[in-house]
């Protein structure tokens, strides 16, 4: 028989219970991983991400650490081993996460000042070459990012291929310089002649990025300006990139990690900025399935290499 006094315990029983769920999660992972992929240099990466790290850990109520990742490969086998709870990934590098087994699921998009969520791969020269298409540089240098890089390496082997140009091949050397920032620093030192990397808008770019730091110096020591470097060749829309969490994280664990990143921008604003200079809006919530044309891409160049191995 159902008694008043059993009805209240129980509802006692459930009010006591519930707001233990997220100690719960707190007591298991009292300290979070949060790891980049390397757009630039380590210094860089650091003084960008830090801010937000602090303000993540103000609002999760346990200890981030920003883990900053000698190459996308290390974020993908860091999630793997399931060492790294949250990680900001290129679109590639979480398909390829995805392709390979890792149980990662991303949760939030960068959005551009404009509203788009994407980005372009763009391959430079410098201005006072004489290269105006890829086909004026046969037998010269490609410089390329990481191997797990869409715009500098994914989507550039792909646009190559739409253009009919097997890239070990058509170019003297294809060099991995490790960064989005080596490629630029490549080529404005002549270590390569043509050099592929990201690019959101005329004013908002990696070279732009690293011309308002002052960076950028040609081979004589004088620093460079946006007219030095033309772009000679543009891809298709990128998805922009992904932040992602280990799938079997505690269910709170990740609506609590989700909500602090939507409200980063109106709770910490300057933190915020401070990850895009200033362009980007928001983020916003993102799933797996909107990088499925991503995983194709990246099962094309696999094809790819292996038509040449």
């Amino acid at each position: 028989m159902i008694t008043r006094r059993l009805v209240l315990a129980g509802a006692a029983a459930l009010a006591f219970a519930a707001p233990a769920s997220a100690e719960d999660w707190k007591a298991k992972y009292p300290e979070i991983t949060f790891a980049v992929v390397p757009a630039e240099n380590g210094s860089g990466v650091t003084e960008r991400w830090t801010p937000f790290v602090n303000y993540l850990s103000k609002e999760l109520g346990v200890k981030v650490t920003l883990r900053v990742a000698n190459d996308y490969a290390a974020v993908i086998e860091g999630q793997r081993a399931g060492n790294i709870q949250i990680a900001y990934y290129g679109p590639a590098s979480f398909s390829r996460a995805r392709l390979t087994g890792v149980k990662t699921d991303a949760f939030a998009i960068d959005v551009n000042s404009d509203g788009t969520k994407g980005y372009y791969s763009v391959f430079y020269v410098l201005a006072k070459s004489p290269y105006q298409k890829i086909e004026d540089l046969k037998g010269k240098n490609l410089g390329l990012v990481d191997p797990n890089s869409t715009s500098g390496n994914n989507m550039p082997r792909y646009k190559l291929n739409q253009l009919a140009v097997d890239p070990d091949a058509f170019f003297s050397k294809v060099v991995f310089t490790g960064s989005h920032e080596n490629a630029v620093l490549a080529l404005a030192q002549g270590t390569v002649d043509v050099a592929a990397n990201w690019w959101n808008a005329d004013d908002d770019s990696n070279l732009t990025r690293m011309l308002n730091k002052g960076m950028v110096k040609s081979t004589d020591g004088t620093p460079m300006k946006k007219e030095d470097f033309r772009i000679i060749v543009k891809s298709d829309l990128i998805i922009n990139s992904p932040y992602a969490y280990l799938s079997d994280l505690p269910a709170d664990m990740k609506a609590a990690i989700k909500q602090a990143f939507m409200d980063a921008a109106k709770k910490d604003r300057e933190a915020y900025d401070k990850l895009s200079d200033g362009k980007n809006k928001p983020w916003e919530p993102i799933a797996n399935e909107d990088y499925n044309k991503t995983i194709e891409l990246i099962k094309f160049v696999d094809n790819l290499r292996k038509k040449g191995s």
